[in-house]
């Protein structure tokens, strides 16, 4: 039993001091590399899937260790909660030492000051009593003991520098504060991406009332998206100005919004308007919300033979940022087809490429600048069974291959359309390109927490800054009569300064204090700085 109890001791011993914390911090830095080189399912789980059918040995052995889900694995997880054991267990000991040490008086002066690594003695023509006011007083700012020994002298123990102890322990607990914000964050935060049309239709109107309302969406550990913040935007318009490069250089969007309460309602003065720009989130309720990019929706125009028309506008997946040359599929029902296995064989779909700013090469379509000065599209027309009531999720930005590899969906027409320009399809159907609608992609960010991490790192900085700029140091003064037979009131100081941490220039202030401290009456020597002392005969 005593084997174990001691076992135990000398673990948690272990455990808790510094130089284990300090491994652990480099570990848990170490253990995290692998979420940043390597795709993450959190992130992106179609990236997994290609690197591990591209490293077809060590992919699905970096999936057994947790390497595609590192946040989430458990050895990720015990070496954070270890870090933390460590850290608290170091952490409260130093604290209860330093709260006894801000208590307790500076310490008994040295019965030999000659032994310290500086020191300066000189006799002055002042008593003891003289010399301790004289030094007190130029001690401002110090820790002071005044004593008097059994001979008589009159000595004073004065420290400076007890910041640096408290900064480092305010260095280490904000590091635990850091932690623990960031921890809060991934169970409690949320993070989601949503398509919001902007060119002013009833489409603009964006809510976030649950993950059935974003494209894509990042829950924490201990978010299942029934409690999200409630607030509604609208995008009423988009600017972007690009350089003559094709570079971005401003986007703008102009929102209104509701927060809280008012989202539920319908009061017009509720809304509130807003310049959103990449750099300038929305803050509303608890998230951000943030303008990432940018991209267009064709407009289409179809004309069936019986004279119906239908127009669909559906955002284009932008293939190159610098051009936004982009891809995409505007899916369309015949109108008037009551029998659903008559209208999955009529069902219609315009997919193709985009150019913002048309350039040809013969007859390919690309693009040469990102703005829209020469809108054209590069159709196919496909005509059949899209799958779209099939139960099974599909693109939006794509048909379904599968029902074309099935023969179930053909490919009828291809052709190159300037804006306002059509084509008409054997059966008569009429395909007009009629115009070029903005969309935006908005990003919400919830953490819960990022106050406390802000308030964290900066009192990381002040933690830090404090530990390696303030000096420890202490300073001793012994003033006993000289004994001189004639009694004429002469008096032997002795000053002795120890440094508590390698720094230099801590022999500077001495000799500056030294100075001071002896030039009391009149010094009948010079003082000594350092190791260097003229004794009085």
């Amino acid at each position: 039993m005593a084997g174990i109890l001691a076992l135990l001791r000398n673990t948690w011993r272990g455990l808790t001091a510094m130089r284990t914390a300090l491994v652990l911090l480099f570990l848990l830095a170490l253990a995290a590399l692998p979420g940043v080189l390597l795709p993450q399912y959190s992130l992106n789980s179609a990236k997994v899937e290609q690197y591990k059918a591209e490293h077809d040995v060590v992919g699905p052995w970096l999936d057994k260790l947790g390497f595609f889900n590192v946040f989430a694995a458990p050895w990720f997880a015990a070496i954070y909660l270890m870090l933390f054991v460590s850290l608290i267990g170091c952490l409260v000991p130093r604290t209860f030492e330093f709260a006894q040490q801000l208590r307790a008086e500076p310490t008994l002066t040295p019965r030999r000051l000659t032994r310290m690594p500086h020191y300066a003695r000189a006799e002055v023509d002042a008593d003891p009593d003289a010399v301790v006011a004289h030094a007190k007083e130029r001690l401002r700012g110090w820790r002071v003991a005044v004593r008097e020994e059994a001979d008589g002298a009159r000595t004073i123990s004065a420290e400076r520098g007890f910041l640096r102890e408290a900064g480092n322990l305010v260095f280490h607990f904000s590091m635990m504060l850091l932690l623990v914000g960031l921890a809060a964050g991934k169970l409690y935060g949320y993070e989601g991406q949503v398509i919001v049309r902007a060119d002013g239709s009833e489409n603009r109107q964006w809510c976030n009332s649950g993950l059935f309302a974003y494209d894509s969406f990042r829950p924490g550990l201990r978010v299942d998206g029934t409690e999200l913040s409630p607030f509604c935007v609208r995008v009423d318009g988009f600017q972007a100005k690009y350089l003559h490069t094709g570079q971005a250089d401003v986007f703008h969007a102009d929102l209104t919004y509701q927060d809280g309460a008012a989202s539920l309602g319908n009061d017009p003065d509720a809304w509130r308007k807003y310049g959103l720009e990449v750099n300038s989130p929305l803050r509303v309720n608890g998230d951000r919300v943030y303008l990432l990019g940018h991209g267009y929706a064709p407009r289409f125009v179809v004309t069936f033979p019986d004279g119906q028309q239908r127009t669909g506008a559906v955002q284009w997946k932008p293939m190159d940022t610098t051009t936004l040359l982009s891809e995409g599929a505007t899916k369309f029902d015949r109108p008037g087809v009551t029998d659903p296995e008559q209208r999955r064989k009529t069902q219609l779909a315009v997919t193709g490429l985009f150019a913002p700013t048309a350039g040809y090469d013969g007859t390919v379509l690309t693009s040469v600048f990102p703005m829209p000065n020469r809108p054209a599209v590069a159709v196919d027309v496909y005509v059949g069974d899209l799958g779209t009531d099939s139960g099974t999720p599909q693109s939006i930005f794509s048909i379904d291959r599968r029902m074309v590899d099935a023969g179930r969906l053909s490919k009828v027409a291809r052709k190159n359309l300037e804006l306002g320009q059509e084509l008409t399809l054997d059966d008569g159907t009429r395909i007009r390109f009629d115009g070029v609608e903005n969309w935006v992609s908005l990003q919400v960010s919830h953490d819960p927490a990022q106050e406390w991490v802000l308030v964290a790192a900066v009192l990381v900085l002040v933690g830090l800054g404090g530990s390696l700029l303030v000096k420890r140091r202490r300073l001793w003064l012994r003033a006993a009569p000289s004994g001189d037979a004639d009694g004429t009131g002469r008096t032997v100081v002795e000053v002795g300064g120890l440094a508590r941490t390698d720094q230099a220039g801590y022999g500077e202030e001495f000799t500056r204090l030294a100075g001071g401290l002896l030039a009391v009456g009149r010094p009948l020597a010079a003082p000594g700085g350092g190791r260097e002392r003229q004794d009085v005969p």
